[in-house]
């Protein structure tokens, strides 16, 4: 027999229909409760079901057909619903909101406000609580990339040289405000691209690929926008860079070597006032 995965999604199965809802097989954990608001419409007993399952008000596993903002092992941007002498409550988007005791927060947190946390398992109480000390939860480990890596982040704080990010739900890594062409805040979910791997472990990242790879992806694009706008635009390699940001999605950097690029290979020519297709 097995056990359920707490604070996880679980695939059960419908072993017993009752009034207030359904009863799904939890293995040794014995029948969870899936409350009727939760039940598919349709579902019958045998059917498997894809839950999460978590602690109800009076600590027994419940599931719910509902997605939580993040589950156990993820890092999350979220809102504090309210708070009593115990500690915060978070809004997970479930009925139960999600517990930060006292001694795992940075500052007394907030009603209103939101915070990046770590979800986990608490190994004394077996509930599962959130953390805002979120740097003894990142990896020590070098990490497995090399400039270039594609990876996934979610913002965290702003730091004095940028945006501290937290790397792939797992490693510590840093936007550049200098490398920032749009506007950035916590909580927000990005891709990015890895410029170095700190010979401490932490990442330093950027929005965009870098190199000749970005290059010969936006060329062809760059060409392509000049034929749409009759032959001309208005933006040269001395444009502000957000404007080209704004335009095309991509750094001045890449515009201008993009610019260099179709110059060298006569498709296009450089004006005062902007750049044209050459005839």
């Amino acid at each position: 027999m097995s056990h359920i995965a707490l604070g996880q999604y679980n695939r059960l199965q419908v072993v017993k229909e009752v009034d207030f809802g359904m009863y799904l097989d939890g293995g040794d954990d014995g029948e969870i409760l899936l409350p009727g608001r939760y039940v598919p419409q349709g579902c019958r007993v045998g059917q498997e079901l894809e839950v999460f399952v978590y602690l109800d008000m009076d600590e027994r596993l419940v599931a719910t057909t509902l997605h939580p903002h993040a589950t156990v092992g993820q890092f999350a941007w979220l809102r504090v619903a309210w708070v009593n002498q115990h500690g915060a409550f978070l809004d997970w988007g479930l009925m139960k909101d999600l517990f930060v005791p006292f001694r795992e927060q940075r500052q007394k947190m907030q009603q209103g406000h939101s915070y990046m946390v770590y979800i986990y398992l608490d190994d004394e109480s077996y509930r599962i609580v959130a953390s805002a000390k979120v740097e003894k939860f990142l990896s020590r480990e070098m990490p497995p990339y090399r400039r270039g890596s594609r990876v996934d982040i979610t913002v965290w704080q702003p730091a004095e040289q940028g945006y501290r990010v937290i790397v792939d739900n797992r490693y510590a890594g840093m936007l550049y405000r200098n490398q920032l062409f749009t506007s950035v805040a916590p909580g927000m979910k990005l891709q990015a691209y890895v410029r170095r791997v700190r010979t401490d472990g932490k990442l330093d990242l950027e929005l965009q690929p870098d190199g000749m790879e970005r290059i010969e992806e936006f060329a062809p694009t760059l060409l392509e926008h000049l034929r749409q706008q009759g032959g001309h635009i208005g933006l040269h390699d001395g444009s502000d860079a957000a404007a080209i940001y704004a335009a095309f999605g991509v750094s001045k950097k890449t515009f201008k070597r993009a610019v260099g690029q179709l110059y060298r290979q006569r498709l296009i020519v450089l004006e005062p006032d902007g750049i044209r297709l050459a005839d």
